[in-house]
């Protein structure tokens, strides 16, 4: 079982001057550490649960970026990628950018978007969801043909592109697709269609991941695709290092079902000391799963 770490709030104390070198501190301790994935949100507006819009949010790929010239081995992703945010070909380019950068260490997460508050302030279009998800679609689709050796035109409902160029290309010839949320018919088809990876974050835990497992696997067998062939990760919602008996059992339960690497959120204001503790203490409990 692999480890990530969600950085998901810079509201910590002091932010005001120290946000940059405390982040810096936690992902150097975790790309050390034997973490493997490091991700950040695609928000411009903080979460209302994590404190609202009033409180600092980055910019996920320039977030990415900087954290990608402060380490060495860690993957790097959004958690995940709004699509409404930023058309397909720019979207393509900033994130083979990113790979090529990192020396291959990006992933593509990407999902359909949904905080209407950060769109609306913003002026961002905020589509219905079954045009979010036909966007999805397409964009996913732009971003395989630009990083393939067709670089001809690109015709959709939504997006059309009159050349599908992208120097230099992604290190590994592609950037690793990792699909967002566990919707039953639209986006666990779309992982089985599309997807190197899903992420799952159900609230009610091993039961409801083996659920939407179950139904990802019903969609690979229909479109004829190779369940084992797509990484199941989750997202946790508790502490680790806090509640490390409970994580380690129930990374026991998940390794069962499948699921390779579990991200979780620093659960401190000291996210530096509570990543240590995650290294040091709960990564060897699990790593062998």
């Amino acid at each position: 079982m692999d480890l990530g770490i969600h950085y998901a709030t810079f509201t910590h104390p002091d932010w005001q001057t120290s946000l940059a070198d405390r982040l810096d501190a936690t992902v150097q301790v975790a790309d050390e550490g034997g973490i493997d994935l490091v991700t950040v949100m695609d928000h411009h507006f903080q979460m209302v649960d994590f404190g609202g819009p009033f409180v600092p949010m980055l910019e996920g790929y320039t977030t990415l970026g900087y954290i990608a010239g402060r380490t060495q081995r860690v993957d790097l992703s959004l958690l995940v990628t709004g699509v409404t945010y930023r058309h397909p070909g720019v979207l393509a380019k900033v994130v083979s950018s990113l790979d090529v950068l990192s020396r291959g260490r990006a992933w593509l997460g990407i999902g359909a978007a949904w905080y209407e508050r950060e769109h609306a302030g913003l002026g961002v279009p905020f589509p219905p969801l079954a045009e979010r998800f036909e966007r999805l679609e397409e964009t996913i689709r732009i971003t395989e043909q630009m990083w393939s050796d067709d670089d001809g035109p690109f015709e959709g409902t939504h997006y059309q592109l009159a050349e599908t160029i992208c120097l230099p290309r992604p290190v590994r010839g592609r950037v690793p697709l990792m699909i967002g949320g566990q919707g039953e018919r639209k986006t666990l088809r779309m992982v089985a269609q599309y997807a190197d990876a899903c992420n799952l974050f159900t609230g009610d835990g091993v039961p409801g991941v083996a659920r939407k497992l179950e139904v990802l696997r019903r969609h690979c067998d229909d479109l004829g695709r190779d369940y084992d062939a797509i990484r199941k990760t989750i997202l946790w919602f508790g502490d680790p290092v806090g509640e490390s008996e409970r994580f380690v059992a129930e990374m026991e339960e998940y390794a069962g079902l499948g699921v390779s690497l579990a991200t979780a959120m620093p659960a401190s204001d000291d996210p530096v000391a509570w990543t240590t503790e995650l290294v040091d203490r709960v990564l060897p409990r699990v790593a062998g799963l």
